[in-house]
C-alpha cells in the first residue's frame, strides 16, 4: 500500500482504503468493479474514459465482497493486487479498495463513500447490470453517468472460461 489513508466515516456502510491515491486529485472520474483478471474489455474502458479528459480512479471491491457475489473461487486475485494492476495502467490516476459489508450495495451507500473524492463522472459499461443505480448515484454526488461500451466476449468470466477448458 502506498497510502494507508482510510476514507471511511464510521457512519456510512462503506469505506474507500487508498492504494495509490493521487496528490492533486480534483474532481475525477470514478469507476468501481472487481477488476479481478485485467483483461483487454478492462484496457479499452479505462481507456476510453481517460480520453474524455479527467483523471481516472478506479474503486476496487473488496475480496468479501466480491466472493459474496461471484462465488467461493473468486476473486482470483486478492484485492491489493488488483489495485496495483490497476493502478500501473498509464490512463489510471489513483486506486482504492471498497469494503464493507457484501450486502451493501445500493446506490445511496455507494455515493457516500464516493462523496470525498467529489467525483465529476461515474463510468459503467453498457449493459451493467446495476445501470440504474450507478445514475441515481451519479446524480446524488453532482457527477455525470458515462455510460461506456462493452467488449463483447471480454470479461473476466469469459476469460475464466476459456482458460478452464484450455487445461
Amino acid at each position: 500500500m502506498t497510502d494507508t489513508d482510510v476514507t471511511h466515516d464510521p457512519n456510512t456502510a462503506l469505506g474507500a482504503r487508498w492504494f495509490e491515491r493521487p496528490d492533486d486529485l480534483a474532481r475525477p472520474a470514478v469507476v468501481t468493479g472487481a477488476f479481478d483478471v485485467l483483461h483487454v474489455g478492462h484496457v479499452r474502458f479505462l481507456r476510453a474514459i481517460a480520453e474524455r479528459g479527467l483523471p481516472v480512479v478506479v474503486g476496487i471491491e473488496s475480496d468479501e465482497r466480491v466472493r459474496a457475489w461471484k462465488g467461493p473461487g473468486r476473486p482470483v486475485n486478492p484485492a491489493e493486487e488488483r489495485a496495483e494492476t490497476v493502478a500501473a495502467l498509464g490512463c489510471v490516476t489513483g486506486s482504492f479498495v471498497i469494503e464493507g459489508p457484501p450486502a451493501v450495495a445500493d446506490w445511496a451507500s455507494y455515493a457516500e463513500a464516493l462523496r470525498p473524492l467529489d467525483p465529476a463522472a461515474l463510468a459503467y459499461t453498457a449493459g451493467d447490470r446495476y445501470t440504474q443505480a450507478k445514475i441515481r448515484g451519479a446524480d446524488a454526488l453532482g457527477a455525470q453517468a458515462w455510460e461506456l461500451p462493452f467488449t463483447p466476449g471480454r470479461s473476466t468470466t469469459a476469460a475464466l472460461g476459456r482458460l478452464a477448458h484450455s487445461l
